[in-house]
């Protein structure tokens, strides 16, 4: 029997050891083992290799003592039969051995040890949390709505006129991801043009417009693309998943913020907007309002969503888009310049340090 210790990035092997008439297999920390392997996930004595019968028809059960666990194919494992090929994980995040049945020499002839190729067993899931994305034994989501080509749709996160937001998993970037990666880091968002919409001419032009747009922009305060397709018909749009909460929601949860935090998160948006105002030709985001604009839970910081309304100047006028309150008087004219969605910082800014609909202010300017 051979058992390598993989590279956890390049998966090419580091160290090797190999056993002929060994009935137990002691694996682990202490130097006691007969594989030891100093690593802070790794217990003590943290697993059992034990043959069953010999010869041929030899066999190998595993039986896990370690505190933090062992993974066999990614599956969490306290005991149990693997087959050759199998590769053991010494902890989730923690070091891989590559088990392989090694070859015999009989009458001067090389022959493979047989060993009985044992299905995998299929993850159940139990004993998970209550609201837990992903199984705590496998790292594989516990429940998936429906799959669109290899992204696994978890929740529908909103729907808004023209198309639904869902958290998906993409199971092509979870296999790219290095060994011991959080499951989460695979996480996107998946828009999907709503049917209805599909058959109206100028929503298919916004949609694709929407895509277009993000495909070309690259800044840390807008939300990182990946994806277009269409799949069934219908029309796909893939994007990097953020951790935060948006303003018009934070502020209805916790009521209005502080003078200093308020002008600090419109000068982050005006960053944003500057650097859309700033392409060639300039780009009009057309709907500024707190609910486009999401405060990031790690850094604070202000990401610019929703580019289904996006325009650039230059182009023919078209459908008017603006929301009551937050328009300017030229874009409600169906003319919208980059002054536009400066003038929306305002009443936004009204709604951070009042809780209110700046409707309620208009007209009471002595």
């Amino acid at each position: 029997m051979l058992l390598t210790l993989l590279d956890p990035e390049k998966q090419t092997p580091l160290q090797q050891w190999s056993f002929e008439s060994e009935s137990i297999i002691r694996i682990g920390r202490s130097p006691e083992n007969h594989v030891v392997i100093p690593n802070a996930l790794v217990s003590r004595q943290h697993l059992e290799l034990q043959r069953v019968n010999s010869g041929k028809s030899s066999q190998w059960y595993l039986v896990n003592s370690g505190t933090n666990g062992t993974l066999v194919n990614g599956i969490l494992m306290s005991q149990g039969w693997i087959s050759d090929g199998a590769l053991i994980q010494l902890a989730r995040g923690g070091p891989i051995l590559h088990f392989q049945v090694i070859t015999i020499e009989v009458g001067g002839q090389i022959e493979a040890k047989p060993t009985v190729k044992l299905a995998a067993p299929r993850c159940t899931h139990g004993g998970n949390p209550p609201g837990n994305l992903f199984c705590i034994h496998c790292g594989e989501p516990i429940k998936v709505e429906r799959t669109v080509r290899h992204y696994q749709v978890l929740r529908t996160l909103g729907q808004g006129g023209m198309g639904t937001t869902t958290l998906a998993w993409d199971r092509e970037k979870a296999k790219a991801q290095k060994p011991g990666s959080s499951p989460a880091a695979s996480l996107v968002v998946l828009k999907e043009m709503n049917a209805d919409m599909a058959q109206i001419a100028k929503a298919q032009e916004l949609f694709e417009r929407e895509a277009k747009t993000l495909k070309a922009l690259h800044h840390p305060g807008i939300p990182q693309f990946f994806d277009f397709f269409v799949e069934g018909g219908k029309k796909y749009l893939v994007m990097e998943m953020l951790h935060g909460e948006d303003l018009e929601k934070r502020i209805y949860n916790r009521g209005p913020v502080a003078p200093q935090q308020a002008i600090e998160w419109m000068i982050q948006t005006c960053e944003v907007l500057d650097y859309i105002h700033s392409q060639k030709p300039p780009i009009v985001h057309r709907d500024i309002k707190p609910a486009n604009l999401l405060v990031r839970h790690r850094d604070n910081r202000i990401t610019l969503l929703d580019f289904g309304a996006v325009k650039e100047i230059g182009t023919p006028p078209g459908t008017r888009i603006g929301v009551e309150g937050y328009t300017a008087p030229e874009q409600d004219r169906g003319q919208p310049l980059p002054q536009s969605d400066l003038y929306a910082i305002g009443p936004t800014l009204i709604f951070l340090l009042t809780a209110q609909s700046p409707q309620n202010f208009y007209g009471k300017i002595p």
